[in-house]
Order: C-alpha cells, then sequence, then structure tokens
C-alpha cells in the first residue's frame, strides 16, 4: 500500500475511529513477493533501462527463504474500510512507480543510507551465532 494511504488511514483512525479499537488496514491488492518483484523490474525497464537492453529480470533469483518468510501478505481490512468510510487513493502500481521514481530522483538519500553501513545485503537473516 502507497506510503500516502497509509498515513490518512492512521489519520482516519485518529480522527473516527473508537478508542481501543483494533484495525486492519489494507489496500486489497494482494500479491505475491514474486508478483511484486516482477513488477518492479518492469517499471525499471521503463525508467532507468539496463545497459544493452537487458531486461532487470534476468537479475532475479531464488533464494532459500529464511526461517518464517511469508510468500505472500494479506489483510482482511473491511471493517476498517467500512466503519470508516476509508478507500485507498492509489493503486499498486501507481504506488509502486510513485515510490521507485522517489529514489531515482533522490541518490543523495540513498547514499547517505549506503553511508550508515548498509551495503546492499539481504536483510531478515539474523546475525551469525543469533
Amino acid at each position: 500500500m502507497y506510503v500516502e494511504d497509509t498515513a490518512r488511514a492512521v489519520e482516519a483512525a485518529r480522527r473516527a475511529g473508537g478508542v481501543g479499537e483494533a484495525y486492519q488496514v489494507g489496500a486489497d491488492e494482494e500479491k505475491e513477493n514474486v508478483a511484486v518483484l516482477g513488477a518492479l523490474c518492469d517499471l525499471l525497464d521503463r525508467l532507468k533501462p539496463r545497459a544493452g537492453g537487458k531486461s532487470h529480470r534476468e537479475l532475479m533469483e531464488t533464494v532459500t527463504d529464511r526461517p518464517g518468510h511469508d510468500r505472500r501478505y494479506a489483510t482482511d481490512a473491511s471493517k476498517f474500510r467500512t466503519g470508516l468510510s476509508w478507500q485507498p487513493k492509489v493503486s499498486f502500481l501507481e504506488g509502486l512507480e510513485k515510490t521507485v521514481r522517489w529514489y531515482l530522483e533522490n541518490p543523495a538519500w540513498c547514499e547517505s543510507v549506503r553511508a550508515k553501513g548498509y551495503a546492499g545485503q539481504r536483510l531478515g537473516l539474523g546475525r551469525p551465532g543469533s
């Protein structure tokens, strides 16, 4: 779900949600992880093509899942959407494109993250010995 829709959902819960109520928020656009990655590759092919016209999909590789890894993420947001009359404004593909464009247009921010020690490594695997 696009970040601005998430912020609007939090604001809707703050303004109109019941005190102590729990809500699930979602855009009802369930996708498998591999489909999200494919959409990202297709978008990069259009916005930042690779040398020689090669597809970014060629860079995809299958890795061993980490323990507890989810293949998809799904929520039942009907209580939130009905009770608070909330709907997302941005579709999955539109939000993905807005997000990718932001990263492509803000390389200095990306470099600042790398400068703090992130080197592109796969996260969520835990530390050796933990």
